[in-house]
Formats: C-alpha cells, sequence, structure tokens
C-alpha cells in the first residue's frame, strides 16, 4: 500500500505544481483561523479523498481541508491523517519548500508516512520502521546521524521568543530554516540534528513527518518527555515537542 499512496502523493503534487506554474489558477482565500488556502490545496485534497476512498474504503480520512466533527471521529482508532499542501505560506512565497503530507494513524501512533515536496522533486516515505528517500528516480533508506556541531532546524514562518531562549541555552550549533514538515524529514536522514518546536502547529502538520522521522530512529516528545501522539480529542493542536537523535 505504501508504494500507492506515494503514487497518491505525486499526482496531488502534480495537481499543486499547475497552480505554482500559473497553469491553474490561484485563487487565495482565507480560513477562519485567518491562514491561507488557496486552488493548489483543495485540488490536492480531492485528488487525496478519492485515492484513499478507493483504497482503503474501510479506513476514515482527516483531512485539514474537511476535518470530520469530533462525534465523527472521536472512537476512531485507524484513520489517514493528511495535510493536502503543507506550508501554504510557502508556496505562496514561492521557495518551493511545500509538502504533500499522507500518514495511517493506528491507536494514535503515525505507522506510515509519505512526505513529497514536488517543487524539488523529493519524496520521503517510511513504515514498519524503515525510512526511504527518492530523489531523481533513485530510492536510498535514511537513518538520523550526529554531528560535532549539531544543525538544528527551525521554523522559516514562525519563530517566538521561547524558541530563542532555548537556542540561546544550547551551546554550540548551526541554525537552518526551513518550511512544512520538511523539518522533520532532515532529522530523519542525518542532515539535523535538532527540530525544537514550541509553537502551534496542528496535528496534520506533523503525523507524516513524524513517522518518517521515528522510522529514521529519531525520538519525538512533547516538552514534558510524553509521546506525540495522535489519540482522537477534540483539539487538533499539538503541544511542543522536540525531534532528535537522543
Amino acid at each position: 500500500m505504501l508504494e500507492q499512496i506515494c503514487q497518491l502523493s505525486r499526482e496531488a503534487g502534480t495537481a499543486i505544481m499547475a497552480v505554482y506554474h500559473g497553469e491553474q489558477p490561484l485563487d487565495v482565500a482565507q480560513k477562519k483561523d485567518d491562514s491561507p488556502v488557496t486552488a493548489a490545496d483543495l485540488a490536492a485534497h480531492h485528488i487525496i479523498k478519492r485515492g484513499l476512498a478507493a483504497l482503503t474504503p474501510e479506513i476514515p480520512l482527516l483531512s485539514e481541508e474537511d476535518p470530520p466533527a469530533w462525534e465523527v471521529r472521536r472512537n476512531w482508532t485507524r484513520y489517514w491523517l493528511v495535510d493536502p499542501l503543507d506550508g501554504t505560506k510557502e508556496f505562496l512565497n514561492r521557495n518551493g519548500e511545500f509538502t504533500v503530507n499522507i500518514a495511517l494513524i493506528e491507536e494514535g501512533e503515525a505507522v506510515m508516512g509519505v512526505v513529497y515536496a514536488p517543487a524539488m522533486g523529493v519524496l520521503y516515505l517510511a513504515e514498519r520502521g524503515k525510512a526511504w528517500k527518492e530523489e531523481g528516480g533513485r530510492r536510498r533508506e535514511i537513518s538520523v546521524s550526529n554531528a560535532e556541531l549539531p544543525l538544528v532546524v527551525v521554523s522559516r514562518s514562525h519563530s517566538d521568543e521561547e524558541l530563542q531562549d532555548y537556542l540561546q541555552q544550547l551551546g554550540e550549533h548551526q541554525t537552518i530554516s526551513v518550511g512544512s514538515s520538511l523539518k522533520f524529514c532532515l532529522v530523519a536522514e542525518g542532515r539535523a540534528q535538532l527540530y525544537p518546536r514550541f509553537g502551534p502547529t496542528n496535528i496534520w502538520d506533523t503525523a507524516a513527518g513524524h513517522a518518517v522521522a521515528v522510522a529514521a530512529g529519531a525520538q519525538i516528545h512533547d516538552w514534558q518527555g510524553k509521546p506525540l501522539l495522535y489519540t482522537p480529542r477534540e483539539s487538533f493542536l499539538n503541544p511542543g515537542f522536540r525531534v532528535s537523535l537522543f
């Protein structure tokens, strides 16, 4: 099934890039939370929704663009968790750092994940404790890696005082700013060693990248040391968290 999910992410990516390149209208609107939504978000959502319904009609879907009511999903033990276009701000800023995120959740854990960056032609995928990166038609297994001078990856669009205070206390390190769930993937492939997050994220922002990072050997916990879980709850917000090697 993982290969079919990869193909679905590519199809969604093709629709996103048609808007990115101006072949389809952009149609930017603001959602209730003031975040932007575009025709690319919606086109990718519909492709993924149709594809998953055909592939696994028995598994319900929670997508950022059509989240079910709490009463509908409160007892779900297995479901798809999708962000059709993660990094809409990066998409609008035209920096290429946006992704298609598809994750399978079982008993609160992200057990399968695909992160596809269509502008970069890079796909990350994970299942059963293994993670891979596909680029230029080649696929290789990836894993976390330590570094003498650790690279800390932070959000390109979201910074706050808490993060700045944390970085000041870290000791010697380098920092890189990246958009979307690519931050998880940089840790997963060993290019970065730490991704600290204090600002708000939603569960669809993190699940696919979470699956990739954990399969590659990363640890992901909230700031109280508890695992980051996706067991249904009324709020879609995650607590702050840390993606690291140890």
